[in-house]
């Protein structure tokens, strides 16, 4: 039976949720671990790295929340490069770092993405694959996993949100899903796998 670990984040700032934390609550299964990082550089990193060792994983999908975006977005490519115009939750601010100073310059993801987002579309839920994750932790959390899995033969990748309808009023303006659609995507996803 193969194995999953997924991982959402906690709320990041001042923000009261995260769509991504908020499906690990609701996903589960003999063969799932669903785990919650710190929107922190250093520690969401070293937790990952704990739950790969801890479970042995055939497969880990982390998710992650971009505000604005209207899909479900299967990321193809982590770089090796942290830029973000804010600090993590640790106060920490990386601008123009590598993640990696001797690391390839980007990884591919190794799931099938196009075939996530077509099962997730079959489900009548918006989604499409994206070439960007950002320069944040969402991005730092793919970039890690890959290095940390190059050259087995665990599948890994990242997968970003939408913000949950229940968000709408601390985002004015910015586009949102509701999380019952998420968890219905990421159980279109399982089942591609």
């Amino acid at each position: 039976m193969t194995k999953i670990l997924l991982t959402g984040f906690e709320p990041f700032g001042t923000a009261s949720a995260n769509p991504s934390g908020e499906i690990m609550k609701q996903i589960s299964g003999d063969n799932i671990v669903a785990a919650i990082l710190p929107v922190a550089y250093t520690r969401s990193a070293e937790r990952l790295m704990q739950l790969i060792a801890e479970h042995n994983p055939d497969v880990v999908i982390c998710f992650g929340q971009a505000e604005g975006r209207t899909q479900i977005t299967p990321e193809k490519i982590a770089i090796n490069l942290d830029d973000a115009r804010l600090a993590d939750n640790d106060g920490v601010l990386r601008s123009d770092e590598k993640i990696l100073d001797n690391g390839p310059d980007a990884y591919f993801t190794t799931l099938p993405v196009k075939e996530f987002a077509a099962a997730i579309t079959a489900k009548g839920i918006p989604s499409s694959v994206s070439l960007s994750a950002g320069a944040f932790l969402c991005n730092h959390v793919f970039y890690v996993a890959q290095n940390e899995l190059a050259g087995t033969k665990v599948r890994s990748g990242f997968v970003h949100v939408p913000l949950m309808d229940s968000q709408a009023p601390e985002f004015p303006g910015m586009p949102t899903m509701p999380l019952e659609q998420m968890v219905t995507a990421v159980r279109a996803m399982l089942e591609v796998l």
